[in-house]
């Protein structure tokens, strides 16, 4: 069960990553809209309470960054105690 969570938490950790990362191109349709529009749909019940608790530095929105520190720390290592590359 705790490989699962493990597999699990990774799988989120990788979907605010593909989203940071869509985040810098222009979206022009096709096949990356409907990604972009999926990944806000997953990663946004947890980012933006996280976001409207800490405000852009400048124009940087750190939320993300603070969500991945969280998830890889706390949750990937301390509590479920998930161990190799992930």
């Amino acid at each position: 069960m705790r490989e699962i969570l493990c597999w699990v938490v990774f799988a989120y950790i990788l979907a605010i990553v593909v989203r940071m990362v869509l985040s810098w191109f222009p979206s022009s349709g096709g096949l990356a809209s409907d990604a972009e529009r999926w990944l806000r749909t997953v990663t946004e019940p947890v980012l933006g309470p996280l976001r409207r608790a800490i405000p852009p530095v400048g124009s940087l929105d750190l939320s993300p960054l603070i969500l991945l520190l969280f998830l890889q720390i706390i949750v990937m290592r301390v509590i479920l105690g998930c161990s190799g590359p992930i």
